[in-house]
């Protein structure tokens, strides 16, 4: 049977999109993958054994993550399809109001600026008075940020929101296409704000020059229709999400990661919220992230122009939506699935005991159990100017690179020997116990993982945690200049 594996996870699995395993069950087929791949039990189990809550099983459209239906007996053509975070819908009545839709008119330029719209049976005026009427708000103005907010200005979407809190650097230009170069180092807000006047200057922009945190969430979203997540890490899609569920305010989601994206639409008419589909993030170092990941620059162009698409479609009250399901994408292959998403019972934020009643602030490697604890060893670190004088000297000592290949191919680390962590427990014969042992990621925190890895599977040799990781080390000159490519 074949098992479908989500691109977040094909690094545990030989880089596989497709695996024919012997099974007629989810149970049958799990150990089957996991008998050939024995690495990826770390990524799909945690240590008592249960199935990772940021993995989702799906065989077709159903979602059979639930462990009473491992035992069902497959169809020999069914699909499975293993699903991890990244981060149906009949058609509804607009969430813009009869009322305020009647008290926007046009005037002859935006006849002539929208006529596209006009024209179309199912937005025409009506239609386009309330895209008017709408009020988004877009977090994240980044890869995916770009084309929401521009095919959202283009619309007419009455005022826009962008919220971001990072500066434009060279290295977004790629994929972020509402930047230019003449925008590096600057606040993307600004950069957004100057590319929506140049699109709609009649559009009112509100910008906000924030990280989205807890305490700051609800202030944000208030007063919007919609809410568009367009964030790249974990922490924000959580927070966002519970604040939006505690407000009522539908959210459009949408992540990517290297050639596969995902879209759906939560907290609509009391319908799924995130945390229905993904109770819980991966901890972190076990998923890459985008910006570790890297992502192909058209695949944010596919996965925000659905997004822009869903958000329109709420506004003027038509077609099928993605509530209640999850699109996802896979460019290099092409496939694309529509998967169903119920309503978690026992969600923490809108199960039937609900546990989490406030959008809640939380340190996220504390969440994923990264944080140390008073009575664990701490995991000493070692400064990037630090390794560079103690490589300069020919000090004695391992350095382990734990990054994925396409990391290591643009910045090389010399003389490293590379180890995954899913391997580190059965290679730890590799290493001196009786020298220092210096592991390295991206940012510094993987890294950590690994350590506390070799230390379960009792590796008693010194380790050190490369602090900030190649980005912080990246700058420093060796003396084998050959070093960075």
């Amino acid at each position: 049977m074949k098992i479908y594996i989500s691109a977040t996870l094909r690094g545990f699995f030989g880089r596989h999109e497709k695996i024919d395993i012997e099974g007629n069950s989810i149970r049958s087929l799990l150990k089957g993958l996991t008998d050939e791949y024995p690495d990826a039990k770390e990524a799909l189990y945690e240590d008592d054994g249960k199935l990772r809550s940021f993995i989702q099983i799906y065989v077709g459209e159903e979602n059979v993550t639930s462990e009473d239906r491992w035992d069902d007996v497959l169809d020999g053509d069914s699909e499975v399809l293993l699903l991890p975070a990244i981060a149906g819908g009949a058609p509804v009545e607009s969430i813009i109001s009869d009322e305020r839709r009647k008290e926007v008119s046009f005037d002859d330029a935006e006849i002539d600026r929208f006529n596209k719209h006009l024209m179309l049976r199912e937005i025409g005026v009506k239609g386009q008075k309330r895209i008017k009427a709408a009020k988004v708000v877009i977090i994240g103005a980044g890869a995916l940020g770009s084309p929401v907010i521009q095919y959202l200005a283009a619309a007419g979407v009455g005022e826009i929101k962008v919220v971001d809190f990072d500066e434009v650097s060279l290295g977004n230009l790629q994929s972020q296409v509402i930047h230019g170069k003449r925008d590096v180092n600057r606040p993307k807000v600004a950069s957004a704000k100057d590319t929506i006047k140049g699109i709609n200057p009649k559009l009112n922009i509100v910008t906000e020059n924030v990280k989205v945190e807890a305490d700051n969430v609800a202030d944000i979203i208030e007063g919007y229709d919609v809410v568009v997540d367009c964030t790249d890490n974990y922490k924000a899609r959580y927070v966002i999400n519970d604040a939006c569920a505690f407000s009522g305010i539908p959210l459009v989601f949408g992540a990517i990661y290297q050639y596969e994206g995902q879209v759906g639409i939560f907290n609509l008419n009391h319908g799924p919220c995130f945390r229905c589909q993904f109770p819980a993030p991966p901890p972190t170092g076990l998923v890459p992230t985008c910006a570790e990941g890297g992502a192909i620059s058209p695949l944010p162009g596919i996965i925000g122009s659905i997004q822009a698409n869903e958000v329109l479609k709420l506004i003027i009250g038509i077609g099928e939506h993605l509530d209640g399901k999850l699109l996802t994408v896979d460019s290099l292959y092409l496939h694309s699935r529509i998967l169903n998403v119920h309503k978690n019972d026992r969600c923490p934020i809108c199960g039937k005991n609900p546990s989490i009643f406030e959008v809640q602030d939380y340190d996220y490697d504390d969440f994923c159990g990264l944080k140390e604890e008073e009575e664990e060893i701490p995991i000493e670190g070692i400064e990037p100017d630090e390794l560079a004088e103690r490589i300069e000297r020919g000090d004695k000592m391992t350095i382990v690179d734990i990054r994925e290949p396409h990391e290591r191919a643009i910045h090389r680390f010399p003389d490293v020997v590379v180890i995954p962590i899913g391997q580190l427990a059965r290679r730890q014969k590799e290493l001196d116990p009786d020298i220092d042992t210096i592991f390295i990621c991206k940012e510094g925190k993987r890294s950590i993982l690994a350590i506390r890895t070799l230390r379960e599977a009792g590796y008693k040799g010194p380790m050190y945690n490369l602090k900030g990781g190649i980005d912080a080390a990246k700058d420093i000159i060796f003396s084998n200049e050959g070093a960075w490519l």
